[in-house]
C-alpha cells in the first residue's frame, strides 16, 4: 500500500499545518481536513467491503487472518454486540499522523497488501476479545477503554492480538550472557528467535571476559566482547517479524568492565569499520562508586570478570561493585586497570553527542528499589531502559541444551493516556483494573518456549509494565507549563494514585491465580516496599493542582487506604512481581495522537519523516490558540532538569523504570551532559534513555534549524537533518 506523494492532496493539506496564516495563526484545521481526505480518498477505496459482520469474520477466519480460538471464547451474539458497541463510540483520529500510523503499521491487510481489512474499531475489538480471555464484561470495558484512547496496548500486543499469523504480544526481552561459548551461542540463537517474533532483545555482556584474558589458563587468548557485539548486530539485522518490525537489540556493560572504553568507542562516527557498531544499541550500568570517584577526581578501577568469577565464585554482574570496590581493589589475584573517572563520563557525553548512546542504568539506585533482592540483582535494562527486573544465570550442556535454567525477563506493556484517563478520573480505579487485567493476560498467554529462561522467568513473575503517556498534553490543555512546580506535583499525585490501584488489582488477581512465585521472599510480603506510600500524606499543595483534583474528581488514596491494602497484600500476595514501567510510547503515542510518555513535545508542530509518506507535520495534542503557549517551550527549551524533575516525581512510585530522554541544544557541552547525569542520579532516577541534540544546519549565511530552512527556502537543504 504505497502513497502517491505527487497527487494526494492530504499531504499538501497536512503541510499547511506547519505554516502560519496572514494573521499569524497556525492552520491546525488543515491537518483535520488532511485526515478526512486521507481516509475518504486513500483508505476507503481500498477497504474490502462485506455484506455483514458474519460474512467478514467468516472470510477473515477462513483465510487465516483471524484466530478462531479467540472468537470461540465468546458467543456469536456477544461478538455482534461488542462490534456494535465499538462502532457506536464514533471513533475519529485526532490528526493525520494517527490515521496514517494506524493504516500503515497496524491495520490488517490482504496478503498482496492491496486491500485493507480492518478499521481501528475492528483492531480494538480483537484486542479486547483477546485480552479479556472470555470475560464479557471486561471485553466491553476494554473496547471502550481502547477506542476512547484511555488505554493503549503496546505495539506487539495491539498489532498481533486476534491474528492467526502473528508475532508475540511481548515488547522486549532481557537475556543474561555468561562467560562461556555455550551461553554466547545460546544468546545469539535465542535473539534470532525472539527477533523473528517481533520483540527487541537486550543482553548483559558484563560477565564476558575481556580482550586478552586467559582461556583454559592460557594467557592473551580471549577475543573480548566486540566480536560478540558484531555477531549480535548481524543477527538483529537478519531477523524481523514478517517484515513488519525490524529486529532491534541492545547490549549493556558495567562501567567497571575492562573494555568499557572500547565498548563506547564502537559508536563513534570515525570508528574503524571492523569494530563500529551501527544499529545495535548500547547501555552502560553505572554504580554509585563511579560517581563518587568522579566527584573526588580519582582514577576508577576496571576489574577482570574472569578473575572476579574465580575469586568470588560468581559472575561480576552479581556483585555490588560499590560495596565490594575496596575489597576487589585490594585483592592481588584480580587484574585491574585504571582510567580517569571524569574522563569516563566525558567519553560517555562525547559519544552521546555523536550517536545518542549509551543508555545509562543507575545500578545501585535500581537495586535499592528491587523488591526481589533475595532472588538476585538487577543487572541490566531493556531496549528502551524502562524495565528493571532480576535476571539469574543459566548453565548449558555441550549441545546447548539447558543444564540449569535461570530467570530471564520479558516486558508485557501497555499505557494509559493521562488526559483521557483524567477525563474519567472518578473511575480511574476501574481503568487501572481493566488495564492490569489485560496485561496480566498478555503475561499468561505468550508462547515463549523458544527461550526457556525467559519462559521460566515469565511464569514465575508474571511481571507487567503499565505506563502512561500524554502528560504534556494534559498539562498544556489545562494551562500548566511543563517546567513548573505544578507539573511536578501533578505527576507525583497521578502515579501515587495509579500505583495504589495497580497493586489493588494485582492483589485481587492473586485470589484467582495465586501470588507470584517469589512473593514470600520479596519486600512486598514484609511490607518494606510500601513504606514510601505511607511515610507521607500525598495531597495537592498548590492552588492549581487543588483545582485540577476538584475539577476532575480525582480520588487520591489515603494513608489508611494504603494500610488496608498492605494488610491484604501481606495475606494474599500479588499476582505480578512488577506492575509499573513507563515506556517511550513512540509509535502508540502517534497512533493515539498524543504526546509521548512523560516527555515534553519537541515542538508545537513536530516534523516527522515517514517511509512512503515523506514529511508529515504532527500538531500537539488538541493544540489551539488558547493553549499554544503551553506547548511553545518544547523539550529543547525546557532542558534536561525539568524533564528529570518530572521523571523523578513519577519514579518515586513506579516499581520499575521510566524511559527518560534528555534533550539539549547544539551549543551544549560534555560538561552540561555530565551535570544532567549527576542531577538524574541525585534525583534517584533509575535510568536515562537517549540523549537528543538539536541539530542546526547552515543555510545561506544564517544558522537555521532544518524546519526553518524548509520554511525559508521552500525545499529541504541537502544538509538538513531531521
Amino acid at each position: 500500500m504505497t502513497d502517491n506523494l505527487n497527487n494526494d492532496s492530504y499531504i499538501s493539506l497536512n503541510a499547511l499545518t506547519k505554516f502560519k496564516d496572514e494573521k499569524g495563526n497556525y492552520n491546525f484545521k488543515a491537518d483535520k481536513e488532511a485526515t478526512k481526505q486521507y481516509l475518504e480518498n486513500h483508505i476507503e477505496p481500498r477497504m474490502k467491503k462485506f455484506v455483514s459482520l458474519e460474512e467478514k469474520l467468516a472470510y477473515l477466519v477462513d483465510n487465516n487472518y483471524y484466530d478462531k480460538k479467540v472468537l470461540d471464547l465468546y458467543t456469536a451474539k456477544f461478538i455482534k454486540e461488542i462490534f456494535k458497541l465499538a462502532y457506536a463510540q464514533n471513533f475519529s483520529f485526532l490528526n493525520f499522523m494517527g490515521a496514517a500510523k494506524f493504516y500503515k503499521a497496524y491495520a490488517l491487510k490482504t496478503n498482496d497488501n492491496k486491500q485493507v481489512l480492518e478499521r481501528f474499531e475492528d483492531r480494538a475489538v480483537m484486542n479486547a476479545l483477546f485480552l479479556a480471555d472470555g470475560n464479557e464484561e471486561l471485553a466491553l470495558n476494554l473496547v471502550k477503554d481502547i477506542i476512547s484512547n484511555r488505554f493503549q496496548p503496546a505495539t506487539p500486543t495491539f498489532l498481533n492480538a486476534g491474528r492467526k499469523r502473528r508475532g508475540e504480544y511481548v515488547s522486549c526481552y532481557l537475556l543474561r550472557v555468561e562467560d562461556n561459548m555455550e551461553s554466547i551461542s545460546r544468546a545469539i540463537s535465542t535473539s534470532l528467535q525472539l527477533s523473528k517474533r517481533g520483540g527487541g532483545v537486550a543482553l548483559c555482556l558484563t560477565n564476558l571476559r575481556e580482550l586478552g584474558a586467559p582461556i583454559k589458563k592460557m594467557k592473551n587468548l580471549s577475543s573480548g566482547i566486540i566480536p560478540v557485539m558484531k555477531l549480535l548486530e548481524d543477527s538483529f539485522s537478519y531477523a524481523n517479524q514478517l517484515g513488519q518490525r525490524q529486529g532491534a537489540g541492545a547490549v549493556y556493560l558495567s562501567a567497571h568492565h575492562p573494555q568499557i572504553m572500547q565498548f563506547l568507542d564502537t559508536k563513534r562516527e570515525n570508528a574503524d569499520e571492523k569494530v563500529r557498531i551501527k544499529s545495535l544499541s548500547l547501555g552502560v550500568v553505572i554504580p554509585d562508586i563511579t560517581f563518587e570517584l568522579a566527584k573526588e577526581n580519582k582514577k576508577m578501577a576496571l576489574f577482570s570478570p574472569y578473575d572476579i568469577k574465580r575469586e568470588y565464585g560468581k559472575p561480576m554482574s552479581d556483585i555490588s561493585i560499590t560495596k565490594e570496590y575496596q575489597n576487589i581493589l585490594n585483592n592481588p589475584c584480580i587484574k585491574k586497570t585504571f582510567i580517569s573517572a571524569r574522563k569516563f563520563f566525558q567519553t560517555i557525553a562525547e559519544v552521546q553527542f555523536e550517536s545518542g548512546y549509551p543508555y545509562i542504568m543507575y545500578e545501585d539506585t535500581v537495586n535499592r528499589r528491587n523488591p526481589q533482592k533475595k532472588l538476585g540483582r538487577i543487572v541490566m535494562s531493556n531496549l528502551c531502559s524502562e524495565i528493571a527486573q532480576v535476571n539469574t544465570p543459566s548453565t548449558y550442556n555441550k549441545d546447548l541444551s539447558f543444564n540449569k535454567t535461570g530467570y530471564d525477563v520479558c516486558c508485557n506493556l501497555g499505557s494509559l493516556n493521562i488526559a483521557a484517563a483524567m477525563n474519567s478520573a472518578d473511575k480511574l480505579g476501574d481503568l487501572v483494573s481493566d488495564s492490569v487485567q489485560a496485561l496480566n493476560r498478555v503475561a499468561r498467554s505468550s508462547d515463549l518456549d523458544c527461550a526457556p529462561s525467559i519462559e521460566k522467568g515469565n511464569k514465575a513473575n508474571r511481571a507487567i509494565g503499565l505506563g502512561a503517556m500524554n502528560l504534556h498534553g494534559f498539562l498544556a490543555t489545562n494551562h500548566i507549563y511543563y517546567d513548573s512546580p505544578e507539573a511536578v506535583e501533578f505527576t507525583g499525585i497521578f502515579f501515587y494514585t495509579i500505583a495504589y490501584h495497580a497493586f489493588k488489582e494485582s492483589n485481587k488477581l492473586a485470589e484467582t491465580y495465586g501470588a507470584f512465585k517469589g512473593f514470600k521472599d520479596s519486600s512486598y510480603a514484609s511490607g518494606d516496599y510500601f513504606k514510601k506510600f505511607i511515610d507521607e500524606e500525598v495531597s495537592p499543595k498548590t492552588d492549581k493542582i487543588k483545582e485540577i483534583v476538584a475539577k476532575y474528581k480525582l480520588v487520591i488514596p489515603t494513608k489508611e487506604d494504603w494500610e488496608e491494602l498492605i494488610t491484604k497484600i501481606k495475606k494474599t500476595g500479588i499476582a505480578n512481581a512488577n506492575l509499573l514501567a513507563v515506556a517511550p510510547t513512540g509509535s502508540i503515542s502517534y497512533l493515539s495522537s498524543c504526546t509521548p510518555s512523560l516527555q515534553p513535545v519537541v515542538a508545537p508542530v513536530e516534523t516527522r519523516k515517514e517511509a512512503d509518506l515523506g514529511r508529515i507535520y504532527v500538531p500537539a495534542y488538541k493544540i489551539n490558540k488558547d493553549n499554544y503557549e503551553y506547548y511553545e517551550k518544547g523539550a529543547y527549551e525546557v532542558g534536561p532538569d525539568a524533564i528529570i524533575d518530572i521523571t523523578a516525581a513519577a519514579q518515586k512510585y513506579v516499581d520499575q523504570s521510566i524511559s527518560l530522554t534528555l534533550f539539549v541544544e547544539d551549543n551544549a557541552t560534555t560538561r552540561d551532559l555530565n551535570k544532567a547525569y549527576i542531577y538524574a542520579f541525585k534525583k534517584r532516577c533509575n535510568s536515562i534513555y537517549y540523549v537528543r541534540i538539536r541539530e542546526k544546519v547552515l543555510a545561506g549565511s544564517e544558522n537555521l534549524t532544518a524546519d526553518e530552512c524548509l520554511i525559508q527556502n521552500g525545499a529541504e537543504c541537502q544538509k538538513c537533518m531531521i
